[in-house]
């Protein structure tokens, strides 16, 4: 490929690299797992594993801006990248401990916590480095293309978790086949193992990025680090929609997460899905979020990110209102036959919603951001952009775990999340497409 593509290139391999930590651990595999199995109380376990989230979400938040302060101000982002994939990789890797019925489920918590902080804090890194790979009008469609390389790497590690590995009732794979390996499907090691397969696929394709991407800055802002970030923080009231933007994020990344993080524990609870068919509604919201990443980031170059953006919250909201009122006995609040496929059918359409507008949803949330933002201090933006993710993320778990204790019914348990979808929507009318970019930075991209 052409040199000057590699860059591009290298930096899509993160996201192909990173993805089954949400793809197969956080949304399909995982945490389904662990609701079902690793804990045998799936009411009691929900509201576990929402703490969970809360807590990590809430050191991510803390402490992402700091981490973005400070790395601006250094001369390279590669030792911060290298750092936090150690994170990921062990905290995956050790998943393999999570047993059935285990005695430690705290510990296992823990070990999911320290890679999923892993894969926030490089995150933040990576995104900076997007203004620098294209002009402004390109950096839409580079991140809807790399956010549908992205979810493509996603796809691929579940199916093969799903063909070779991750064992049904039955004790064998989707195709019938014996987990790999002569792992013992009895003690749920094929399943067990996503883990350890997580941490080893990004090792291997995090190379790529390593030998690619550019990440040492010869002029860095000098002097700068924490107290440029007190500096930041103080300004953010003289520019509104930056202000509107980070807050507007704030609420619909985290229901998006939310959404992510608790639908196919829905979906084994409500509906009674086995994992293993998790994993292929899974693979068809994947496949929808691939090809609406690389629509919406065309349609992003073209038209700009907001329009993006508020379209896909529209289509979030309406496809929560289709999941929470369809269960087991009913579709849309009407009553089904017993046995009926219907729910089952209605569950697997808006799911591939919710795959395709959150696939664009996520794309254009970076490209905005990336037009809200100093050029000169992207690093530490986007960790204002991760704080502003993460500063609410305890709530939608928070919410979910509280409105499930209360009703005692995990189908009313994730009605919160459309409020705060709406809420994201709403702020998003004060937010300004073209940012902070002045004429002569919009020249000089």
């Amino acid at each position: 490929m052409p040199n000057a593509r590699k860059p591009v290139f290298g930096w899509m391999f993160f996201d192909w690299a990173s993805q089954p930590y949400a793809t197969i651990l956080l949304t399909f595999v995982f945490g389904p797992y662990f609701t079902s199995v690793v804990m045998d109380d799936p009411v009691l376990a929900q509201q576990y594993w929402g703490w969970m989230l809360a807590v990590t979400g809430l050191v991510i938040a803390v402490l992402a801006p700091v981490l973005g302060s400070v790395a601006d101000a250094s001369h390279s982002r590669r030792g911060w990248i290298l750092a936090f994939s150690l994170f990921y990789v062990v905290g995956a890797a050790a998943l393999w401990f999570a047993a059935p019925a285990s005695p430690y489920p705290v510990l296992v918590m823990f070990a999911f916590g320290v890679g999923l902080m892993g894969a926030e804090f490089a995150t933040i890194f990576t995104n900076a480095i997007l203004p620098e790979l294209g002009t402004r009008q390109e950096i839409g469609r580079i991140s809807g293309s790399g956010w549908a390389f992205g979810y493509v790497g996603g796809l691929l590690s579940l199916a093969t978790v799903l063909l070779f590995f991750a064992e049904q009732e039955s004790g064998r794979t989707l195709i019938g086949l014996e987990p790999l390996f002569g792992l013992d499907a009895q003690s749920r090691e094929g399943t067990r193992a996503v883990g350890p397969l997580t941490a080893i696929w990004y090792l291997l394709f995090m190379i790529p990025f390593f030998l690619w991407v550019p990440m040492r800055r010869e002029n860095p802002p000098a002097n700068e680090g924490l107290a440029g970030l007190a500096k930041t923080i103080r300004s953010l009231p003289r520019h509104p929609s930056l202000l509107a933007y980070l807050g507007s994020s704030m609420f619909y990344r985290d229901a998006l997460n939310g959404l992510y993080a608790f639908g196919g524990i829905y979906a084994v609870g409500v509906l009674k899905w086995s994992i293993v068919q998790v994993g292929v509604f899974g693979i068809l919201g994947l496949v929808f979020g691939a090809v609406f990443a690389w629509l919406g980031g065309h349609a992003d170059q073209r038209l700009g990110p907001k329009p993006v953006i508020i379209v896909s919250l529209l289509g979030l909201i309406l496809a929560c209102i289709a999941i929470v009122t369809t269960s087991r006995e009913q579709v849309f609040l009407v009553g089904v036959a017993s046995g009926s496929t219907l729910p089952d059918t209605v569950f697997l359409i808006f799911g591939c919603l919710i795959g395709a507008m959150g696939g664009a949803l996520q794309a254009a949330s970076r490209t905005m951001m990336c037009r809200q933002a100093d050029e000169g201090r992207m690093t530490e933006a986007f960790g204002l952009y991760a704080l502003s993710g993460k500063a609410t993320a305890f709530l939608a778990p928070f919410l979910i775990a509280e409105a499930t204790r209360w009703t005692g019914d995990q189908r009313l348990g994730v009605t919160p999340l459309i409020g705060l979808f709406a809420v994201g929507g709403i702020l998003m009318l004060w937010v300004n497409s073209d940012g902070r970019l002045s004429t002569k930075q919009v020249q000089t991209w």
